[in-house]
């Protein structure tokens, strides 16, 4: 307040100014009245948009599969970094000549950028309620269990409220640094792709980059995000889009009658077994059976039945290694954090002593009952021994040893015949479920990461670390807005 002395002594003007806590809620209400009439508020509708249209590309598979789940907690990381950054980018900047005045005339910095850390608070909290209602609201399938809470909206909120805020303080000091909103909308681009691509998580990183990872929001947002969704656990989903579309690829080798001959004289295989106990008819000669057979349609279209040969996992793996158009599919990148092929897994499972007992066991291919008639010449055998009679109640096991123990028969042990088969007809045989939930989990270990591991510390760890940037990106906006009088511009 100011004194007037009407003595003829000069005058002493004592200028009263407020103290920083007043000073915190006068910018305080001023930021609030510039929200509502300088159309700040339009940063709302905005947040609830981006949510939208984020939510319905990732809403199908986000906290479902493991790739979705961390395609998800990126996009999520994006609406939170995009949000922050954009909310305060241009606050002081765009008000830099009035922050020079009051500065001269009494304002304490600390205060301003205190009552600027307050009201983006609040902006941050609306915009991550209104992102965790739109997206669920859009069919974003949120678990309902927290880990340290019962409530998981509550904690997956907090992270992203703590994303979005220190986000809003890298823009503030930004804002700080620019002398007028064009320099300032200038570097933003600058810093969200720095913030994005150095994350560290969605994009593989040369060695010598992954330190600047440590400088980036984004980083412990994605890994706070991806291990509160606890994306290791999720099942690999890739491999079975990859096999379906594998399902027509063809695949080819080659049998031996041998082979085959002993494969169904195999009565440990239960499918083996099964075929052997049938019964074969009446009592015929070979010559009588070979006449009805040539007149028979049933016995043409028995002709082309499939049967089996002995085929391991491991004659498969390498099949898959060699064949040169699967080269495609092997080079099919089924890594999430580096850059991992199908090619890459197959190999590792190859290599693997712990794996020898998988790749050697036994699978199955498929030939035609033709393809082993005309391989042993059947027709020319039942003319030679068409007076050989057939038991009536023969049974298929007895004839397929009559016939690996025929002389003729064994002399084209070593006839081969060639197999053509596609991946379809093999995992029909093996089981496709079976193959899927395999290469599923050797893909998921592949792509495990620790900092996606769903834990109390890392989360707690992530949230001080989030907090932390927040807090030092605030002191630098002080201490640089200290300097503003320095400005001669």
């Amino acid at each position: 307040m100011a004194e007037l002395n009407l003595n003829n002594t000069p005058r002493q003007i004592a200028i009263r100014h407020r103290g920083r806590g007043a000073q915190v809620f006068i910018y305080l209400g001023k930021l609030l009245r510039m929200f509502i009439y300088q159309n700040d508020w339009k940063v709302l509708p905005m947040a609830a948009l981006i949510a939208g249209l984020v939510s319905m590309v990732t809403r199908l598979k986000c906290f479902i599969t493991m790739e979705g789940t961390l395609f998800g907690s990126f996009a999520m990381v994006c609406v939170c970094v995009w949000n922050g950054c954009f909310n305060s980018i241009q606050v002081i900047c765009r008000e830099r000549d009035v922050i020079k005045r009051e500065h001269r005339s009494g304002m304490h910095v600390s205060s301003y950028i205190f009552s600027h850390m307050l009201y983006q608070a609040l902006l941050c909290l609306a915009q991550t309620v209104i992102t965790l209602i739109v997206s669920a609201s859009t069919g974003v399938n949120y678990p309902s269990q927290g880990l340290l809470t019962k409530f998981f909206m509550l904690e997956f909120g907090f992270s992203m409220f703590l994303i979005t805020f220190a986000s809003d303080m890298l823009s503030l000091w930004v804002s700080t640094l620019a002398h007028n909103t064009t320099t300032a909308m200038t570097i933003m681009p600058f810093v969200l792709i720095f913030q994005l691509v150095f994350s560290g998580g969605m994009l593989p990183l040369p060695a010598w980059s992954k330190p600047l990872s440590n400088f980036t929001i984004s980083n412990p947002g994605l890994k706070v995000i991806a291990a509160q969704s606890d994306t290791n656990n999720r099942p690999y989903e890739s491999i079975s889009s990859m096999i379906s579309k594998m399902r027509d690829n063809e695949i080819g080798g080659s049998v031996t009658v041998g082979q085959v001959l002993d494969l169904l004289q195999d009565t440990e295989n239960g499918a083996i077994a099964s075929l052997r106990a049938k019964e074969l008819g009446r009592v015929f000669t070979l010559g009588e059976l070979k006449d009805i057979l040539e007149k028979s349609a049933t016995f043409d279209a028995f002709k082309q039945e499939h049967i089996l040969e002995d085929f391991t996992v491991e004659d498969l793996l390498r099949m898959m290694l060699e064949a040169e158009n699967l080269e495609d599919v092997r080079n099919f990148n089924i890594g999430i954090t580096s850059s991992f092929t199908l090619g890459d897994l197959l190999e590792n499972i190859l290599n693997s002593e712990d794996m020898k007992t998988i790749t050697g066991k036994k699978l199955v291919q498929m030939t035609t009952i033709d393809d082993v008639l005309k391989a042993i010449d059947a027709k020319g055998l039942m003319e030679t021994y068409g007076d050989v009679e057939v038991g009536g109640t023969i049974t298929v096991g007895e004839a397929v040893d009559f016939l690996a123990g025929n002389p003729d028969v064994q002399a084209k042990r070593d006839t081969e015949i060639t197999v053509k088969t596609t991946v379809g007809q093999l995992l029909d045989l093996v089981g496709e479920e079976r193959v899927k939930t395999f290469l599923e989990q050797k893909a998921a270990a592949a792509s495990y990461n620790a900092d996606y591991e769903n834990t109390e510390a890392n989360i707690t760890k992530y949230w001080l670390s989030l907090a932390l940037f927040a807090f030092v990106f605030a002191v630098l906006a002080t201490v640089t807005l200290e300097f503003i009088d320095k400005d001669k511009r």
